[in-house]
């Protein structure tokens, strides 16, 4: 039986870990290879490294910090921000990252994703979608969620998908930083139009949201929060253990 994977996810900006809510009032949190430092050793099944702002700002990703994340990491990591072609693919991958998430470089270049595919393998695409609701529509945004690209998303997960993005990131930009729970409906769409693996973002905020992800969507391959795990507020030890007792199959 596959496991269900527990993924923090580091949001970095000039260096630091920040955290905000629906993308916007970023706080600073902590240093980023402190943080990956921790979370190696807590029992997270995965990392996932942002530069949040590397496309909004038209630059490349940080590789010095990424460099020093990923030697302190034994865990996969996803690294993503700044991603517009396959020379980035390739710092990247150098730097030590396991998988790249793309995002507004695919927007701009839909071939992208299928570039990296035939050269990387599509296990090492990461398809990162920002959705939000417009008009009861569930559209794609783009750049840090700060540009409206009018795309509906179920549509474009299909496409990149199809690509060969051999999994896909949710990130609700309604439920982002509001710990509300995970973005149910919007999640459900999203694992009846593809197959590939499906990890959830935005809107985390207790253990009860994670049961409630995995029993309500099964198909649902990971979780992925941000606050809870860097205040900790929730530990992901003390969660791994009540979804064992809830039946939801976990990596203890």
């Amino acid at each position: 039986m596959i496991t269900k994977r527990i993924i923090p996810c580091l949001d970095v900006k000039d260096g630091r870990v920040v955290k905000g809510v629906h993308f916007l009032g970023l706080a600073d949190v902590s240093s980023p290879v402190k943080l990956a430092q921790f979370y190696n050793h807590s029992g997270a099944d995965e990392l996932v490294f942002y530069d949040i702002t590397a496309s909004s700002e038209n630059r490349s990703l940080f590789t010095e910090i990424l460099t020093e994340v990923a030697e302190q990491i034994f865990i996969p990591l996803t690294v993503g921000g700044g991603i517009h072609s396959l020379a980035d693919f390739e710092r990247v991958l150098q730097c030590g990252a396991d998988k790249v998430s793309v995002n507004s470089g695919a927007l701009q270049n839909p071939d992208l994703i299928e570039q990296a595919a035939k050269r990387y393998g599509d296990q090492c695409v990461v398809l990162s979608v920002d959705v939000k609701r417009v008009d009861g529509v569930y559209t794609v945004f783009a750049k840090g969620g700060r540009e409206n690209t009018g795309l509906e998303a179920i549509e474009w997960i299909r496409r990149g998908v199809g690509s060969g993005a051999g999994e896909v990131v949710v990130n609700s930009i309604d439920t982002d930083g509001v710990k509300q729970g995970f973005d149910l409906p919007l999640l459900g769409e999203v694992c009846a139009a593809v197959s590939v693996p499906v990890i959830a973002s935005g809107g985390a905020g207790s253990i009860d949201d994670f049961v409630k992800l995995f029993h309500t969507l099964p198909q649902v391959d990971a979780g992925l929060a941000a606050s809870i795990f860097h205040f900790g507020e929730v530990d992901i030890r003390h969660l791994k253990q009540k979804l064992a007792q809830e039946q939801i199959p976990v990596r203890i």
